[in-house]
């Protein structure tokens, strides 16, 4: 039987490639947009095959009227507080009115679930919808996806390719990383989507690797020696992410705030994905690391 799904956040980078990957598997796609998206980006939705309905976010009732019949709604909403939380509710609160069975929650993270609340802004935002969404009738089932790849391409300290260095805190230059790509991601999402069994949890990676086997992938890919090295403790760096964060009040009201980035580097080398559902779903073809730094190395 064709399922429908409603998707919020559907012309973002990850939304749009659920919307994409939910009507590749044959389900009905409704997206909810504000009535300032860009026309631009509701056209390629078209395009994909979804139904594009604006609407006033703010209203519960108009959500709840869209969601009518639906049998999922996935958020892949990204933002602050009045979005992860705020809007969310709103949408989760639609569902319900709406006697909507399943909800996949804007969980596309790390697994914060073992990690101490308060040393991730953006993670204890999603804690704290976490808590929201347990209470209510809805089955919700969260997907944590590690970090994204796409950090690779962007010089940060654990891959820097302009100054061909690797680096990592503490003593953990064989600590296993985990690295998703956007499309296995929406690929793995459209399936959760689709899948009326789905569990509250999942963990997810494309690939596993410590920077020492990073260092390994370059040197295959084209020969080239990067340089590895320590960059600090891990006890000092959490420090130094307080202090910038002190520092910068007005970093609180950016997404992608300094300090923030220095918290998703910190969670990354103080927790792990150990229980992969990679294998739920046959359909999907995992990315290999060499394959991946393949295409940002060549």
């Amino acid at each position: 039987m064709e399922k429908t799904i409603l998707v919020a956040g559907a012309t973002g980078n990850l939304g749009n490639r659920i919307c994409r990957e939910l009507v590749k598997r044959g389900a009905t796609v409704k997206a909810i947009v504000r009535e300032s998206t860009d026309t631009d980006k509701i056209e390629i939705l078209k395009e994909l095959g979804a139904e594009v309905s604006i609407i006033d976010l703010n209203d519960v009732n108009a959500i709840a009227a869209e969601c009518a019949d639906a049998d999922c709604v996935v958020s892949a909403l990204a933002g602050l507080g009045d979005v992860i939380i705020d809007l969310q509710k709103k949408i989760l609160d639609g569902a319900i009115k709406a006697g909507i069975p399943r909800f996949i929650p804007s969980d596309f993270c790390t697994d914060y679930n073992d990690l101490k609340e308060g040393e991730n802004r953006n993670f204890d935002l999603r804690r704290t919808f976490k808590k929201y969404i347990d209470q209510s009738p809805i089955r919700a089932t969260s997907i944590f996806n590690g970090c994204f790849a796409d950090i690779l391409k962007y010089n940060t300290p654990i891959l820097n390719l302009k100054d061909k260095s690797i680096g990592y805190w503490g003593d953990k230059a064989d600590w296993i990383l985990d690295f998703t790509t956007m499309d296995n991601a929406a690929s793995f999402t459209a399936e959760v989507a689709l899948d009326d069994s789905a569990p509250r949890d999942l963990q997810i990676a494309s690939f596993q690797v410590s920077p020492n086997m990073i260092l390994e992938d370059v040197k295959q890919i084209n020969g080239q020696e990067f340089q590895i090295h320590q960059l600090a403790t891990l006890e000092n760096f959490a420090e130094y992410i307080k202090k910038q964060r002190a520092e910068n009040p007005a970093g609180e009201n950016e997404l992608y705030a300094k300090f923030q980035q220095g918290q998703y580097m910190y969670s990354m080398f103080t927790t792990q994905h150990n229980d992969l559902a990679n294998d739920r779903y046959e359909s999907i073809v995992w990315t290999t690391s060499i394959d991946y730094l393949k295409t940002i190395l060549q």
